[in-house]
């Protein structure tokens, strides 16, 4: 007997019990179908001299289905520091619970780690929140990703971020197609700031401190905004619980869904000394965040 047909038999197989796919980011790089997670970067926006980037993460078996969910992270940071890789870890969990994750770049506004930058407040950080969302919806298709399931989140600053682009209309880059929609299908907050109106932000605003009030979510609430959950601490010491709490009373008002869960006890960082998850959050809080986006139909 020939052991071609043996040979054929074989790699029938071994394909059939390991299928391979081909990415959608090249079309030519074949992905073995796991829950292995694949880690690439890209260029979502240049600007000036920066080339802002967004860390993206997904795994074979997501790209064999198409209209997944996205979650866009924005690292926190107070607008001046912090980096992406800071929610890399949650990024790979929800890669291999079947969502595509993105963990975005963005300008800072700070110099030489000390001083206010005179160019780069955080207004640009909004524009650039905004434009990363809208490249994440301009490629959906390319990341098979369902148009009206992607979910912005963030930590503190990152927060605010991820509020400003359902919240804030002004502050567009030039460069921005405003056909796409930067606003989010729901927002994942995690100790965010709610009130921009307060020192820190009125520093690095610098002469554009006027724009304070435009660019604060507690002072630009509307109707028919996203569903959002927010996790916060009692004893958070960067951003009050009360502005947590006066948000969700002004949501509700005009019938927005507002999902508060208070810690008792916890500071700022609400998992602190929680290595895995860069101490923003422990576990038990992803949890009930997974709670939060099964009941929206956003995770299986």
């Amino acid at each position: 007997m020939s052991c071609r047909p043996m040979k054929n038999l074989l790699i029938f197989i071994f394909f059939y019990l390991f299928p391979l796919s081909y990415s959608a980011i090249d079309g030519k790089r074949p992905v073995q179908t796991s829950d292995q997670v694949i880690h690439i970067q890209d260029v979502y926006k240049t600007i000036d001299t920066f080339k802002l980037k967004v860390d993206i993460f997904y795994t074979g078996q997501t790209f064999q289905k198409q209209n997944n969910t996205a979650i866009v992270f924005f690292h926190g940071g107070g607008w001046a520091y912090g980096t992406p890789n800071e929610f890399f870890t949650t990024c790979e969990r929800y890669a291999k619970m079947g969502i595509v994750t993105f963990s975005v770049d963005y300008r800072l506004s700070i110099e030489n780690g000390i001083t206010p930058s005179k160019t780069i407040s955080p207004i640009e950080c909004i524009m650039d929140a905004k434009s990363a969302m809208r490249w994440v919806r301009e490629n959906a298709g390319k990341f098979h990703i369902d148009r009206n399931k992607i979910v912005a989140a963030g930590q503190s600053a990152g927060g605010h971020l991820a509020l400003c682009t359902a919240m804030i209309d002004d502050y567009n880059e030039k460069s921005d197609n405003l056909s796409i929609s930067c606003s989010p299908n729901a927002v994942l907050l995690f100790s965010a700031c709610v009130n921009a109106v307060e020192g820190w932000c009125d520093r690095l605003l610098g002469d554009r401190r006027n724009k304070i009030w435009s660019i604060s979510p507690a002072h630009n609430i509307k109707k028919g905004l996203p569903p959002m959950i927010e996790f916060h601490g009692t004893d958070d010491e960067q951003v009050p619980k009360w502005t947590v709490q006066f948000f969700e009373t002004a949501m509700e008002k005009e019938g927005n869904y507002f999902e508060q869960h208070m810690f008792e006890g916890r500071k700022h960082y609400l998992g602190d000394g929680n290595t895995k998850y860069s101490r923003y959050y422990d576990d038990e809080i992803l949890k009930t965040a997974d709670d939060f986006l099964r009941k929206i139909n956003l995770l299986n």
